[in-house]
Formats: structure tokens, C-alpha cells, sequence
């Protein structure tokens, strides 16, 4: 769906064409560099299957085996990313490292990241996936064990190099390494995005890709299960050559289990094979882009898109309030509720465990109700998040309606019961939903929206371009949560994440009248 903006729109984005024009040349070397790598080349359209029951098994077939390998595989990259959470208290106690240390660490990752999910999705959109996608989750996998056992070899109080104490040097080898993780883990989306693109057509999409991003909260589970219980065994080392031996066994499954494109095996384009209406509307578009480059038609489809800027845009605050809220909520609740840390913990696990069911219900209701339309729900689920901030910025700490209606009801005191005040239920629910209304657009706008509102041949690379513009507000969101705690205390931290959806609704608004058109 390509959505056609006013002229009020035009000022901010016409400098997309400056950007388009001064990236075209730094493109162009990556791509050359990928063209020497023959190994990830795109395989040619086998011969075409014929027999309609043939075509109808095998598409049934590798459609389940893509997507189940896709979010398998996904997941472990999630093993080998959200492990070093469960370990960081371990390398405080062991390693003597301060906070802001630990820090260096940890945010070399995202920077990398930011920028590998853009410059990897130029090369996915033109690499096989069978290769591409195992291939960074062995690297990942590699990186993650480097990082372990570079400790053995930069010991804490075992030399000196320079003057400088074997413990300053192991500091910065482990950013490094932790920072090659980012750029291997950045490999992983957009092989994935071109898959769930070009396998699933547009009317299943945003349910098939919901359902696939429950892979993230599925790593993120797993990873700090997992960690936890080898830390305890074995030491915080064995939280990275663990998931990272296990990243490369499960990468090794995957090259059997993964395909390239429906054509690679004979099949049809799955929107002839599902929906010969609309795909004689998409073979329109694409003949729009017969002839040219793919530089040609990223500048086109991405860097010079409208459409796709102001996703982007959209997505740095669905990033603020996702981090704002996964990151400072428990600190949130410790300062200001004064909820022990056990009780602010459960309140938090309630995020993720709530987003699960949003990001499920974003894709079924967009697809289902609206009929393709991501637009609505997008600003839906974002007035919920607003909702929910202003819900949490009035909910006190002492008794309330509930804690009064159960001692109607009882004549017991609820924290005597249940060990748990009205209060705190209200916060579990207003917490919990914020979850289930932020991952929805977090799913639709970086994902299926940029996709649908740019080419399937740079699939990989726009949800890159949206995506490395999300880790921007990842980073604001630390910066920007911080400073307004330190100005206007915790209620201004709620207005911030509040105002952020605000603003994110106000940028989707005018994406759900698509067929307004203007003079441009």
C-alpha cells in the first residue's frame, strides 16, 4: 500500500532525495564486495512446476517449514543477544566492573546493530536466504563464544600491556566481540523479512509475521532461563559458549531446512498462487521498476520514499516507549511505589507476557477487520498506550475501590489474602496492557507497513531502514527517560512514553486515509 501524503508532509521529507543521492555511490562498493562473496548469491527460478496438486502439496509443504525454521532460528538469535542480562551481575561481582563499564559493553552491540540492520538488508534482499540467514547466526554464535573465552586469555591481574592493567584491556576485547555480535545479529531480520514476504501473501501476512514475532519474546525467554541455570553451574562464561554452540548447531539445521524464494523450487509467486486478483495489481507495480538497478530501485522504493520516511519516524517512538518501558519500570516502581524488587519484577514480567497476546492481536485484527488496513490499528493500539500511561500516572499507592470492595467482601484485609494491595493489581493490568498495545505497531510499522509500502525486491532493506531508525529511539529512549526523571521526577517519565505515543498516532493518522490523494 503506497501512502500518498500532503503537502505538509513534503518539507520533511523531500530531503530523503539528498540522502538517496549521496548514499547511491557507498551502496554501490557494498554491493560489488557482495558480488565477490558468490557464495550468498540468489539461486536461479528452477523449471516451473506444472501440475496444480503438486504445486498445492509443495507450497503447503515449505510455507511450514520456512516459517517454523524462520522463527527457530530467530529465537536463537535471541539466545545469543539477551544472555549477557542474566550475566551482567556475575561480571560486576568477578570482573570488578562499574555500571557505566558494563555499560560500554552492552551498547556496543546496539550501535552495530543499528547500523548492520540496513546495510545487511541491502545485501539480503539480493543473497540467498538459505545461506545468509545460518550464516550470521554461526557468526553470532562465534562471536558470543570469543566473548567467553576472552576472559581466560585477559585474566584480571595477570599482566600489564603499555601500562595498561589486563582488566582495561579485557574491557574494551569484550566490547569489541559484543559489538561483532550486534553486526552478525543484525544479519538475522532481514533474511527473515524477505522470507516472510515472499512466501506469504499480503491478506495472511500480518498474521503470519505476528505470529512469527513471538520468536523475540520466545529467545528472550529462553536466554535468560537458560543463563541463569549454567551461570549457577558453571560460571557467567557459560552463558555465552553455551548459547553460542548451540546457535551454530541449530544454523547447521537450518541450511537443510530453508529455501530461497517459492521460484527457486518451481513454485509460483504466492500472490498468483493465493490471489491472482491482486497479483496482477502487485506484477503493475513491480513493471514500474522494470529496467532499473537495484540501486535504482532502493532510492526509489526506500531512501527517496515518503511513505517509508515517516514510518521510520513512526518507529522511533514505538522504540522510545518499547525500551522506555521494558528498561525503567522496575526502577520506576522500586523509587516511586516503593514495590520490593521481587513485586516490581512480576509487574514487568507482565509486559512481554501481555505483548505476546497484542502483537497476535494486531496481526489478526489488521488483516481480519480491517482487511489488510495497518493504519487503524496502529493508532488504536497506540491511544491504549496513552491510556495506560495515564492510567499508571493516577494510580496511587495506597488503598482504592478494589482493596475496599474485597474487605466488603471478606472482611479480611487484601494483603493479608493475597499478599498484594489494589494498588498493585491495577498497575499489573495497566502495565500489562501497555505491553499488548505497544508490540502490536512495534510488529506492523517496522515490518509488514514498510514492506507493503515499498517493493517486495527491497523487502530486506527497508525493514532495515525503519529498523536501525527503531535503535535510535532505543538510544533516546535512555537519554531522554533519564534526563526527565532527573527534571520532573517519575510522573514525568510516564508523559514522556505517553507523549511519544501521542506524537507516533499523529504521524500514522494520515496513512489511514491512503485514497485522499494531493497535489504533489
Amino acid at each position: 500500500m503506497n501512502v500518498v501524503f500532503c503537502n505538509k508532509y513534503h518539507i520533511l521529507f523531500n530531503l530523503s532525495d539528498f540522502f538517496g543521492i549521496i548514499f547511491l555511490f557507498r551502496v554501490k562498493r557494498e554491493l560489488r564486495i557482495m558480488g565477490i562473496l558468490g557464495f550468498f548469491k540468489e539461486p536461479p527460478a528452477s523449471e516451473p512446476i506444472k501440475d496444480e496438486e503438486q504445486i498445492k502439496k509443495t507450497y503447503a509443504h515449505f510455507r511450514l517449514r520456512m516459517f517454523y525454521s524462520c522463527f527457530i532460528g530467530y529465537a536463537m538469535f535471541y539466545l545469543c543477544k539477551k544472555n549477557i542480562a542474566a550475566a551482567l551481575p556475575s561480571m560486576s561481582t568477578e570482573l570488578g566492573y562499574s555500571n557505566l563499564e558494563l555499560g560500554v559493553i552492552g551498547s556496543s552491540l546496539y550501535f552495530t546493530y543499528a547500523i548492520g540492520k540496513f546495510v545487511n538488508g541491502m545485501i539480503a534482499d539480493r543473497s540467498d536466504v538459505r545461506k545468509f540467514l545460518p550464516t550470521g547466526l554461526i557468526l553470532a554464535g562465534l562471536a558470543n563464544i570469543c566473548f567467553a573465552l576472552s576472559f581466560f586469555v585477559f585474566t584480571p591481574g595477570k599482566f600489564t600491556f603499555f601500562g595498561l592493567p589486563s582488566a582495561t584491556i579485557l574491557l574494551w576485547v569484550l566490547a569489541f566481540f559484543w559489538g561483532c555480535n550486534g553486526w552478525f545479529q543484525s544479519m538475522g531480520f532481514p533474511p527473515v523479512a524477505k522470507s516472510l514476504t515472499y512466501w506469504f501473501s499480503n491478506s495472511e501476512r500480518a498474521t503470519k509475521w505476528a505470529m512469527w514475532s513471538t520468536s523475540h519474546q520466545t529467545g528472550t525467554f529462553l536466554a535468560v532461563i537458560l543463563s541463569g541455570f549454567v551461570i549457577a553451574k558453571f560460571g557467567w562464561q557459560a552463558a555465552f559458549y553455551i548459547p553460542g554452540t548451540l546457535a551454530i548447531l541449530v544454523a547447521l539445521w537450518m541450511f537443510n531446512r530453508l529455501r530461497d524464494k517459492p521460484q527457486s523450487i518451481g513454485l509460483p509467486d504466492v500472490e498468483e498462487y493465493r490471489e491472482p486478483e491482486r497479483a496482477k495489481e502487485a506484477a503493475k507495480v513491480d513493471a514500474e521498476d522494470d529496467g532499473l538497478s537495484y540501486i535504482q530501485i532502493l532510492v526509489k522504493n526506500v531512501l527517496t520514499n515518503k511513505a517509508v520516511w515517516a514510518l521510520a519516524l513512526a518507529y522511533v517512538f514505538v522504540y522510545v516507549i518499547r525500551f522506555g518501558t521494558e528498561d525503567w519500570i522496575i526502577k520506576y516502581l522500586v523509587e516511586a511505589k516503593k514495590n520490593t524488587l521481587e513485586l516490581a519484577s512480576m509487574k514487568l514480567a507482565c509486559l512481554p507476557l501481555f505483548g505476546f497476546f497484542g502483537t497476535i492481536s494486531a496481526g489478526l485484527i489488521s488483516d481480519k477487520i480491517f482487511k489488510g488496513a495497518r493504519a487503524p490499528i496502529n493508532v488504536i493500539f497506540l491511544l491504549g498506550v496513552i491510556v495506560c500511561m495515564t492510567g499508571l500516572y493516577f494510580n496511587g499507592t495506597g488503598p482504592n475501590f478494589i482493596d475496599n470492595a474485597f474487605f466488603a467482601l471478606t472482611g479480611k484485609s487484601m494483603i493479608d489474602v493475597l499478599k498484594i494491595n489494589g494498588s498493585s493489581i491495577i498497575d499489573i493490568l495497566l502495565i500489562g496492557f501497555s505491553g499488548f498495545f505497544t508490540y502490536g505497531p512495534q510488529m506492523l510499522i517496522g515490518g509488514v507497513c514498510a514492506i507493503e509500502s515499498s517493493s517486495k525486491k527491497v523487502a530486506s532493506a527497508v525493514t532495515g531502514f525503519t529498523g536501525t531508525f527503531g535503535y535510535v529511539g532505543a538510544m533516546l529512549s535512555g537519554l531522554g527517560t533519564g534526563f526527565v526523571v532527573d527534571k520532573f521526577g517519575w510522573n514525568g517519565a510516564l508523559a514522556f512514553w505517553g507523549l511519544s505515543a501521542l506524537i507516533c498516532a499523529l504521524i500514522c493518522l494520515p496513512m489511514c486515509f491512503p485514497k485522499k490523494k494531493c497535489e504533489q
